[in-house]
């Protein structure tokens, strides 16, 4: 019954009572090694950017609202794919906002929605009223979501 269920194995040059008990001799080793798929965080996000960005495209008429989110910062930018052209952007890294919170540490949530509120009146100054949300791979949680609900609180439509 043993050796039934082991029969995905014949290919190998190991029988069913060696891979029970392995050989003691360093002369034959088993040759029969199962890794698993090693990938990293980061790895992962760009694989689910990657399928966000088939489904999202920017337009003139409705450009891609896109986040960034690191340890320390926190980045949008508002794109028009169809002319590969910036709009509009907002990111922690600016003057203004880097003076108004006294953060070390990273930004917080209410540091996102000032840049959710910032990123959506630029937009409304620029006549854009639309746009569509991407992610950037992150989860919709958290900072992400903070800076999302600021930018609707403030007139963007997503």
């Amino acid at each position: 019954m043993f050796s039934s269920s082991l029969s995905f194995l014949h290919s190998t040059s190991l029988s069913s009572s060696s891979l029970l008990f392995p050989p003691s001799n360093p002369k034959f080793p088993l040759t029969f090694v199962v890794q698993a798929k090693a990938s990293t965080r980061r790895e992962d996000r760009t694989a689910r950017h990657i399928r966000i960005r088939k489904k999202v495209e920017g337009t003139p008429e409705r450009p891609r609202l896109s986040v960034f989110r690191s340890n320390k910062h926190l980045s949008v930018q508002v794109i028009d794919d169809t002319n590969m052209h910036t709009l509009a952007s907002a990111s922690t890294l600016q003057k203004t906002i880097f003076e108004e919170f006294n953060y070390t540490s990273g930004p917080t949530i209410e540091v996102a929605k000032r840049v959710g509120e910032i990123i959506a009146k630029s937009c409304l100054e620029k006549g854009i009223k639309k746009v569509a949300f991407d992610r950037g791979g992150y989860p919709y949680h958290g900072r992400v979501q903070a800076l999302a609900d600021a930018a609707r609180e403030h007139g963007l439509e997503f």
